[in-house]
């Protein structure tokens, strides 16, 4: 399936799209190198959303079933240049690994996602029908799965595949991501004299400690805790010079299981808080999600709840059995496994319920790591993986 030829390819892609930075809200230019290798290779549709998601259509034969195979542009910042070896958008090969910024997560399996989808086409339209789309995605690093809805009302897919790193496991699940936010208040006062005011930082202490001794995670046979981390605070005003602070603002990073939604979610803290509120009539709180807002490329604000869903689909599902079935025709034997991060699959199979996996090469902890890389042996078989699976989806006699 992946000749000489066809590898070279791969691989020169994979490193033009590494070469073009692309940070959140600044994809452009990695969706228009896209696009261009999207009609170079036959795609019959390319098209845009308004915010900026770029998606490739290929139709086989009469058409019918859809896959979806969907994959961010976006990568996170370089935090500190001299702790790189390499130039993190040189995409430099060394002992048959592609370093650079994005390798891993995700444009090594972008790339091949994009081949991937026009190699069945060249091999395999004879022999199969059904609606190939691979979807360029937006802002993923900072908003899971808020871009994808757009792209999942434009497409309709009936399965979808996110290509984060897996290495070249099959993964049926995650664990989805919450950021809470726990506001206290209080009095302003001159800090020389603290009786006459309601020091909001106290209240706050009292209200973590009562977190900490009585939040209790749950716990799922497959995908582990959802666990409930601090990760930051701060007071008003701030810096706080001789003044009492009269509210303080803390927020949590909350890791959520198949099931879990907003007013649980809440409701957790709401109830361990109000025991204090009941005892001191100063406690003063309020329990929220987190709001995002930034602004797509193209103009587009993009604002969302920071509440991506955990999911999980059983190992005899249809279409996970599919995707398995279909890496096995390519030669792959795969462990069936879930991820540990955050992906987009939390809107496709946390929000509408679509069959979702996912599969690619690099691994997980190489995502955001500094001299970044992806093996180019793993990017070839991310590619024939995907031909695997789009093999596998259209053959099934179900998906869902």
């Amino acid at each position: 399936m992946l000749t000489e030829k066809r590898k070279e390819r791969l691989v020169k892609f994979c490193q033009d799209l590494i070469r073009i930075p692309s940070l959140s809200g600044q994809e452009k230019d990695v969706a228009q190198r896209l696009a261009e290798e999207m009609k170079a290779l036959g795609y019959d549709k390319v098209e845009f959303d308004r915010y900026g998601n770029v998606m490739g259509t290929i139709v086989l034969g009469r058409g019918g079933r859809k896959i979806l195979f969907e994959g961010h542009m976006d990568h996170v910042g370089i935090s500190d240049i001299s702790k790189w070896t390499v130039d993190p958008f040189g995409a430099e090969i060394r002992d048959g690994k592609i370093y650079g910024r994005g390798t891993t997560d995700m444009k090594g399996n972008l790339s091949a996602m994009v081949l991937a989808a026009a190699f069945v086409k060249e091999d395999l339209s004879g022999e199969l029908d059904g609606e190939i789309t691979v979807a360029g995605c937006v802002h993923e690093e900072c908003f899971e799965g808020v871009a994808s809805e757009e792209i999942a009302k434009i497409t309709q897919p009936d399965c979808v595949v996110i290509g984060e790193p897996s290495g070249l496991t099959l993964k049926r699940g995650q664990r989805g991501r919450a950021e809470v936010v726990l506001e206290t208040y209080g009095k302003n006062a001159h800090s020389s004299n603290p009786s006459v005011g309601i020091n909001a930082i106290k209240k706050m202490n009292r209200a973590l400690l009562a977190i900490e001794e009585g939040f209790t995670p749950k716990k799922h046979p497959i995908l582990g805790e959802g666990i409930l981390e601090v990760t930051d605070i701060i007071s008003h005003p701030y810096p706080g010079a001789s003044v009492v602070p009269d509210r303080c603002r803390c927020t949590f990073d909350r890791r959520l299981l198949e099931g879990e939604g907003k007013d649980e979610v809440l409701g957790q803290l709401e109830e361990l808080l109000s025991k204090i509120e009941r005892l001191d009539p100063q406690f003063r709180y309020k329990v929220s999600l987190a709001v995002g807002e930034d602004k797509c490329y193209t103009g587009e604000p993009i604002i969302a709840e920071r509440f991506a869903p955990g999911w999980i689909f059983p190992e005899d599902h249809p279409f996970v059995a599919a995707a398995l079935q279909g890496l096995r025709s390519v030669g792959q034997e795969p462990e069936i496994s879930h991820y540990y991060f955050c992906t987009n699959g939390s809107y496709y199979a946390g929000k509408a319920g679509l069959p979702t996996v996912g599969f690619g090469g690099s691994l997980e902890r190489l995502a955001h790591v500094d001299d970044e890389y992806i093996e180019i042996d793993h990017l070839q078989k991310a590619c024939e993986g995907y031909f695997g699976i789009t093999r596998g989806a259209f053959l099934a006699k179900e998906v869902k």
